[in-house]
């Protein structure tokens, strides 16, 4: 009997969702996109994913509890076939390694009887010469290094191939992805379920905004008919930086002494 729980508001509609996932990525990018994402569509809380072994502890936002791992849903207008709602998966937490194959099978068992359309992973990777600073879970990607920020794409099928491709985003090669978004595309492939990873290229010192900023604007090519305006993103970065170190400052020891392949990034 598996020791993982997602508890979801039961009045949420989920059949044609499109799923956003954000776990910990270089650069604090993910949760930046996260935040970024449920005030500009207004995403609300609808519950989480537990697990026994989890680290004992609980994120607090505006005087409100919340589960390490939750969900947020809303209903902006798609731009992918068949999607007329979103909801997003996020966390802070650095799920640990001996929990993820059994929270990624959750996972997939749920969005199958929630009948969710298709899912996107967020996910970044350190400039080259840098090191990621996630105690060896982030990505290791050979890509090649341009002026730009780069991004780079991988589609757990042929269909999220296309679609990577139709953004005219360049595939990852070779690489290796680990923790939850390593797993999830694995997973997806097995099952021959609709998933991609977009990763960008981050600094990984510090939260970074710019980075963030890439990654909504291809998001832009999926979610809503009226385009998500990322330029305020730029100039509210640090109220945002600062607002998830606030958050993460208080559980950052907790986590880390739940377990040794643990911790809450920031």
């Amino acid at each position: 009997m598996t020791g993982v729980h997602i508890r979801l508001d039961e009045d949420i509609d989920t059949e044609g969702a499109l799923i956003v996932c954000c776990f910990p990525s270089v650069g604090m990018v993910s949760s930046v996109v996260a935040h970024f994402l449920i005030d500009h569509l207004e995403l609300e809380f609808i519950g989480g994913v537990t697990h026994p072994k989890l680290p004992a502890l609980c994120l607090v936002q505006e005087g409100r509890p919340l589960p390490p791992i939750r969900a947020y849903a809303g209903s902006p207008v798609c731009k992918v076939d068949g999607c007329d709602k979103v909801i997003l998966l996020m966390s802070e937490l650095v799920v640990p390694d001996p929990l993820v194959h059994e929270i990624v099978s959750e996972l997939f068992n749920w969005s199958k009887n929630a009948q969710a359309s298709k899912g996107v992973l967020i996910d970044a990777f350190a400039r080259k010469g840098m090191k990621g600073g996630l105690n060896g879970q982030e990505p290791l990607v050979e890509y090649e290094d341009t002026e730009e920020i780069d991004v780079l794409g991988v589609g757990a099928t042929t269909k999220m191939v296309e679609i990577i491709e139709s953004m005219d985003i360049p595939l990852l090669e070779q690489g290796v992805i680990k923790g939850m978004t390593g797993v999830l595309l694995g997973e997806a492939r097995r099952r021959e379920r609709n998933i991609m990873s977009l990763m960008v290229e981050a600094d990984p010192r510090f939260p970074d905004a710019r980075a963030a900023a890439t990654v909504i604007e291809q998001l832009n090519k999926l979610l809503p008919v009226i385009d998500l305006d990322y330029e305020p993103l730029l100039a509210e970065a640090q109220m945002l930086e600062e607002q998830i170190r606030g958050m993460m400052e208080g559980t950052e020891n907790d986590a880390s002494s739940s377990s040794s392949s643990s911790a809450m990034y920031g």
